[in-house]
C-alpha cells in the first residue's frame, strides 16, 4: 500500500538536545579508519582555528538517523514498514562543522513520498540546529520500503 502523500511537508518538532563528545568523534573517526588529527587531537584542531575537535562529515548521520527514526519511521499514521526499507541515498550540507562541545537538535521533516514499481520512496530531511539556534547541516535521506512480491506481481498485470 503507497504511503500518504499528505505527509509530504510534515515536520516533527525538535529533538531533545544531543551533546557531541570527543570520545564520540574519535570513536567513529576510528570505526570509519580515518586518521586526521583534526578528529581527535585538540591542539591539531585548535592549529586549524576550530575551538576543539571537528567531527567527520558524516558523523551527522548518527543523530539525524535516528531523528527520522523514531519520529518518521516509526510514526503509525505514516504506516512504513520498516521490515522493507533500504537506505536508498544519503547526502550532507554543511553550515560549519560538527564540534565536540555542540548540543544539538535536528527537525525532521518529509520532503517527498512517491512510487515506483510498487516501492514506496521517502525523503527526509534533517535540519541540524545548536542550542544558540544557528544552523549547523542539512542531512538529506532517502528510504525505499520494497513492495511485496504480490503487490508488484498484481499490479504489473
Amino acid at each position: 500500500m503507497a504511503l500518504d502523500q499528505s505527509f509530504v511537508g510534515r515536520t516533527y518538532p525538535p529533538t531533545a538536545p544531543y551533546e557531541v563528545g570527543r570520545e564520540k568523534i574519535r570513536e567513529f573517526a576510528e570505526s570509519l579508519g580515518d586518521t586526521n588529527p583534526v578528529y581527535t587531537d585538540p591542539e591539531a584542531a585548535q592549529g586549524l582555528g576550530y575551538p576543539d575537535v571537528i567531527a567527520p562529515p558524516t558523523f551527522i548521520f548518527t543523530i539525524t538517523f535516528k531523528a527520522a527514526g523514531k519520529q518518521v519511521v516509526e510514526d503509525p499514521q505514516l504506516g512504513l514498514d520498516y521490515s522493507r526499507v533500504v537506505h536508498g541515498d544519503q547526502r550532507f550540507e554543511y553550515t560549519r562543522p560538527v564540534r565536540a562541545g555542540d548540543r544539538l537538535r535536528v527537525t525532521s521533516i518529509i520532503d517527498s513520498i512517491k512510487s515506483l514499481a510498487g516501492n514506496d520512496i521517502l525523503s527526509v530531511r534533517g535540519e541540524v540546529h545548536d542550542e544558540a539556534g544557528d544552523h549547523v547541516a542539512t542531512s538529506f535521506t532517502t528510504l525505499v520500503a520494497r513492495a511485496a512480491d504480490a503487490e508488484v506481481e498484481e499490479e504489473s498485470r
